[in-house]
């Protein structure tokens, strides 16, 4: 086992490129990888920890992010929350830690979120594949989120491996719970 992925040593773990390939056909396509490495880069667009993305600006643009999972990670949900107020559409691949407050701040009721089946297999700095030791979760931030309001989702499925399921208000299914 590899003790780089359970530590904040790295935030180097790639997106593997079958997840890449179907986040793209499903929300694409990517126009920007806006937290990204020389080599770990998924689209020709793309920013580095030197470019420092959080800065920069986003909008016009169909982002890919998979931000770093440490302390940050709040401060790039919110900019991707932002800058889809500012009409990018953003794909985020993070944890699935729904007790944190970004989670209920910027994605509960503002987002599309598509809960995935297993643990991911990220490809490390060397490109050696290590499973997360966590679940994790892809959240849409869009523009017409923020022009409709409040969003009222609806369920959504990619194939096996994802599921999204909302609890929509007024939903009779609701009654049942």
């Amino acid at each position: 086992m590899n003790k780089v992925h359970y530590s904040s040593r790295s935030n180097e773990w790639a997106t593997p490129q079958w997840l890449f390939d179907k986040l793209n056909e499903r929300f694409g396509p990517f126009t920007l990888d806006a937290a990204a490495t020389a080599g770990n880069a998924k689209c020709p667009l793309y920013f580095t920890a030197e470019d420092d993305g959080l800065s920069r600006d986003w909008s016009g643009h169909t982002v890919f992010l998979n931000p770093p999972y440490g302390r940050a990670i709040a401060k790039w949900v919110k900019k991707a929350h932002d800058e889809s107020a500012n009409g990018a559409t953003v794909v985020c691949l993070i944890p699935a830690r729904t007790d944190t407050s970004y989670w209920h701040d910027y994605i509960f009721g503002k987002a599309d979120v598509l809960f995935l089946r297993g643990r991911i297999k990220f490809e490390g700095p060397d490109g050696s594949p290590n499973s997360a030791p966590f679940p994790s979760a892809v959240v849409v931030f869009r523009p017409e989120h923020h022009r409709a309001g409040r969003r009222h989702p609806c369920i959504m499925q990619m194939d096996d491996r994802a599921a999204a399921f909302y609890l929509v208000p007024g939903d009779p299914a609701l009654r049942n719970l």
